[in-house]
């Protein structure tokens, strides 16, 4: 248990921030999250730890946005909080290619507007705040494996040239004004709770639907891509053991092996008895304008100075996501029986 401590975490509806959110919460944290305003709620990651703000919590939400310098600065200035984490992004790839502008100003500038809250925050006498950013493997592109903390980026998307334009800023920072200011370069992390656009969940979620025969097919774009799959939550105790050093840098989170798609298709497949190739179709439309063809990380600094090891490997991450979404399509095949039928997801990406 840690001294009772405040963190606030953008991005914590998300896949990371749920997890995060959870360790922290365990620790003894007081824990703010961001979250932006919409007409619907977006809570689901975090509703089994939100308590009604009117009874006693130390889990509390605020509206904000990486767009808006002012609210951000504002929120510092109600919270006062020890520890902030970056995890909010436009984080899908191949939409960042859809949407160039959007996704450098939320993922991108949105960085600099929240270091330059804090740094203001510190200046007008707040008290010293760490500062973790979310950095990804995405920045390595092109680069050949293994990558590691001095390989040199080659970007080949827009949220990719995105998170290097942030990890500079995050660097430059740090050494120019002095803040407790650490990157984390995370590979592919999944779970349960990953969206159902990124391709492991997409994978997950078709293969237990047309196991119960609610779903005929899956569209996929590249399956000779190799990526170096973790799990999610491994990855967020990194991050916190990154701001709990005596000096601030920048680490490669990875579990150092990697797979292609098609691999990762065979583990779901076979988990479900089932032949991927009778029910997978590839779809140019999903195809990115640039490929990443391999991405696989060397996370020996991470190893050495934060003594983080990853506790799951990509076959038991894929056990547990076929695990979670068989239950969900059961209940789906349940709610299907009872006549409240849904459209087929194949063609989701």
């Amino acid at each position: 248990m840690t001294d009772s401590k405040t963190a606030l975490i953008t991005g914590i509806t998300g896949q990371d921030g749920s997890y995060l959110a959870e360790l922290l919460l365990s620790k003894g944290y007081e824990v703010h999250g961001v979250v932006r305003r919409a007409s619907l709620f977006n809570t689901d990651r975090i509703d089994h730890i939100y308590a009604d703000p009117h009874v006693e919590s130390r889990l509390r939400l605020h509206y904000g946005d990486l767009s808006d310098a002012g609210a951000l600065r504002n929120l510092l200035d109600e919270i006062h909080p020890d520890e902030v984490y970056n995890l909010g992004a436009q984080s899908h790839v191949k939409v960042s290619f859809e949407q160039p502008e959007y996704t450098v100003d939320v993922t991108a500038v949105g960085v600099i507007r929240l270091l330059e809250s804090i740094r203001n925050y510190h200046k007008h006498g707040g008290k010293p705040v760490r500062f973790y950013q979310a950095g990804s493997s995405e920045m390595f592109g092109s680069a050949k494996p293994r990558q590691f903390e001095d390989t040199r980026f080659e970007p080949r998307s827009p949220y990719a040239c995105a998170k290097v334009y942030a990890h500079y800023q995050v660097i430059n920072h740090r050494e120019s004004y002095g803040l407790f200011a650490c990157n984390g370069i995370l590979f592919n992390h999944e779970s349960p709770r990953r969206g159902e656009t990124f391709v492991t969940r997409k994978i997950t979620r078709a293969a237990t639907r047309i196991k119960l025969g609610l779903q005929e097919k899956l569209f996929l774009g590249n399956l000779d891509a190799k990526r170096d799959w973790g799990f999610a939550g491994d990855y967020v105790e990194a991050m916190w053991r990154m701001l709990q050093q005596d000096q601030p840098d920048d680490y490669v989170v990875a579990t150092g092996a990697s797979i292609s798609i098609r691999d990762f298709l065979q583990l779901v497949f076979e988990k479900l008895d089932l032949d991927w190739q009778q029910c997978v179709e590839v779809d140019p439309r999903y195809f990115r304008p640039a490929e990443v063809d391999h991405l696989e990380g060397d996370p020996a600094k991470a190893r050495r100075i934060l003594g983080w090891e990853p506790r799951i490997d990509v076959r038991t991450l894929a056990v547990m996501m076929v695990d979670s979404d068989l239950r969900l399509a059961q209940r789906e095949l349940v709610l299907k029986n009872a006549g409240h039928g849904q459209a087929d997801r194949g063609g989701y990406r």
